[in-house]
């Protein structure tokens, strides 16, 4: 009798069955990123139309930053749910999915309704401590009041992209996420500009035309979950109870802290650059805006990872676990290293996409950010797969803890010290060699593999 050949192993001992899984699961994400990226683009090319186009804009500016913020909470909620969902589906405990499902839905209602009443009381305050004028003000609340009273709209459709993700489905998110945004770009084209006979409303149509791209995508994905057509996820046939709420939110709050955390080292960049040179802030927001393009495939990888990981435990199958881990890092490596190589041999055309030409001083800082950005890409490509696997074994400390050090004694630090000694160029660096910090860390962390024994379950 012949015996069976062994599995075909690429170099690295990366296995080539977990490479394709990993990547039909990811592309989906990545997708589904780009239409965010790209819904907030129509609501701004819309807006600078308008004859107040630039205060639209700021205020716009200014929401989004406060929306971004109040966001935190869900996405903690929402990696915790990721976790627990994907270790039940592992173990084909299916009425245990069923019942996460229930109770992530029930705290995610909660937590919008929490934000709608709280976020817009506190709202005009917080516009204000972000710096928003009183014209900006107005702006921003014009944009921000839909938006807020209709949280829960918005985090109801994240939390179900995010468990359709632990079952292994994105691609129903993502053509989902499809019909919602030609729904936004419609109600935009109509209730900004007062086309198809809508009134022009200005900032406050861009909300409501956001809003009801939410209401679509809920709808379309309640529809489609409830309907029994989606494998190994179903509604609560009756109420779930909440249970789970403790242990749901013990896996997430860290996540929760840890988006606050690099959110104060980019703060802290954009305070250190403002006391240099006020230009260098609009090169650094340049550079953002090309960052959170160049980072979509990395962490579309880093967030299927965290899925497969979650699964692959909770069928006690470590090894498949591991095979997962080395080809998530092997291909986040590739994709950021040339994403990384990209943006820096195309830096010139890309920044005359912002109307930033060669040879002006915004052009000079914004090309020392690039070249720092790019050489960090390849680092950030090693370590975000640690990251999307600490998230998916539940171990989500482990990544606050290194993501807290690496951010808030190293990088800020650093910056600080560099940049009174190397200008700009040092407050800059301080992110690059931050990253470094945390490749290494995550590297003995996965190495120890606390993280492949620990479980994801109340």
């Amino acid at each position: 009798m012949v015996s069976p050949p062994p599995a075909r192993v690429l170099p690295l001992g990366i296995c080539p069955v977990s490479l394709r899984r990993l990547v039909a699961l990811a592309w989906p994400v990545i997708g589904l990123n780009v239409l965010q990226v790209l819904a907030l683009a129509v609501d701004t090319a819309m807006l600078g139309r308008l004859p107040d186009g630039g205060t639209a804009l700021t205020g716009l500016g200014f929401a989004v930053q406060l929306t971004w913020l109040l966001m935190v909470a869900m996405i903690g909620l929402a990696v915790g749910a990721v976790a627990f969902v994907a270790r039940a589906y592992g173990a084909e405990e299916h009425e245990r999915v069923s019942t996460i499902v229930g109770q992530a839905l029930v705290l995610t209602v909660a937590l919008g309704l929490l934000t709608a009443v709280l976020g817009n009381l506190a709202a005009a305050p917080l516009l204000q401590l972000l710096g928003a004028t009183a014209t900006d003000l107005d702006a921003g609340l014009a944009y921000l009041r839909p938006l807020l009273a209709c949280a829960a709209l918005n985090y109801v459709g994240i939390m179900l992209a995010s468990l359709l993700r632990g079952v292994g489905n994105t691609r129903l998110a993502l053509g989902v996420a499809l019909v919602a945004n030609g729904v936004n770009i419609v109600a935009n084209y109509g209730l900004i500009l007062g086309n198809f006979g809508l009134p022009a409303l200005g900032i406050r149509g861009a909300a409501y035309g956001t809003v009801l791209s939410h209401a679509v995508t809920c709808m379309l994905l309640l529809g489609w979950i409830g309907s029994g057509r989606v494998p190994g996820i179903h509604l609560p046939r009756r109420w779930p109870g909440l249970d789970l709420a403790p242990e749901l939110l013990r896996v997430g709050w860290p996540a929760a802290v840890d988006v606050l955390v690099l959110n104060a080292g980019f703060l802290t960049i954009i305070g250190l650059l403002g006391r240099i040179d006020p230009l260098a802030v609009a090169a650094h927001g340049i550079g953002l805006r090309i960052q959170a393009l160049a980072f979509v495939p990395g962490m579309a990888i880093s967030r299927a990872t965290g899925a497969l990981i979650g699964q692959s435990l909770g069928a006690e199958n470590r090894e498949e676990a591991w095979r997962i881990l080395r080809s998530s890092v092997a291909l986040c490596f590739v994709v950021m290293g040339g994403m990384g190589t990209l943006i820096v041999l195309a830096r010139d055309p890309i920044l005359l996409l912002f109307d930033v030409h060669p040879g002006t001083a915004l052009a000079d800082y914004a090309n020392e950010w690039i070249l720092l950005l790019g050489a960090c890409m390849p680092f950030v490509g090693l370590y975000i797969p640690c990251a999307g696997t600490f998230q998916g074994a539940g171990a989500t400390r482990t990544s606050l803890r290194i993501n807290a050090v690496a951010t808030l004694l190293v990088q800020i630090p650093l910056s600080v010290v560099l940049g009174m000694s190397m200008g700009t160029f040092g407050v800059w660096l301080g992110f690059p060699l931050s990253f470094v910090v945390k490749v290494l860390w995550g590297a003995v962390e996965i190495r120890r593999g606390a993280w492949a024994r620990l479980g994801a379950r109340a």
